[in-house]
């Protein structure tokens, strides 16, 4: 009896936490390689191919890679350099990133200075264009941008980036976890306000 009412409350609590995010498919071309400044860890053994999400905005790093035949037994990869979109994610629709795949290597050389890539949720038939920000781009911004500003205090605690575990349709990440990424998301203010309210 406790056994079955135990089972039944771990399945309660699976349900209601799949019910808390949403999912991103990548096709094969798009290996996404981090979400903020969480890094997704994946191999060519283990390939994250969803990214599951709770609603709201996200800044996701991709790379393009694609495999292209030149002739008999002869084939070229086509990389491009890692780049950013920002993605908004409503409750209750998953999503998939599509675009238009070059017929050849050459076009494919084109795409990948220059990715264009669409965010399709499913059940629609329009994509929403994304904004690609390439890394160069970024990094040369926020240099620029603190370069030019008086420093104000952080309003981030700055800390190294560490890799956590994929984020993906093959296992929920755990409670901890989801806690430990919106933290780490949160300003000081955030922060103690979540404290303020806890510890009443």
């Amino acid at each position: 009896m406790r056994k079955s009412i135990l089972l039944g409350s771990v399945a309660a609590l699976l349900v209601s936490a799949s019910s808390l995010a949403e999912n991103i498919h990548f096709p094969e071309e798009f290996v996404p390689l981090q979400v903020g400044e969480r890094v997704i860890e994946s191999s060519i053994f283990s390939r994250v191919d969803d990214v599951e999400l709770a609603p709201g905005t996200y800044q996701l790093k991709l790379k393009y890679t694609d495999l292209y035949d030149l002739g008999y037994d002869d084939h070229e990869v086509i990389e491009s350099e890692p780049f950013w979109v920002n993605v908004t994610v409503e409750a209750g629709k998953d999503y998939t990133l599509v675009f238009n795949r070059a017929e050849n290597a050459v076009a494919a050389k084109v795409f990948a200075e220059a990715p264009q890539v669409s965010l399709k949720a499913k059940g629609s038939t329009l994509a929403e264009p994304l904004n690609v920000i390439a890394e160069r781009q970024l990094q040369s911004s926020q240099f620029n941008q603190q370069a030019s500003e008086t420093p104000a205090g952080p309003q981030k605690p700055s800390r190294p980036i560490k890799p956590i575990a994929p984020i993906n349709g093959k296992g929920m990440p755990s409670a901890a976890n989801m806690l430990d990424f919106w933290w780490q998301q949160a300003t000081l203010a955030e922060r103690q306000a979540f404290l303020d309210k806890v510890t009443k």
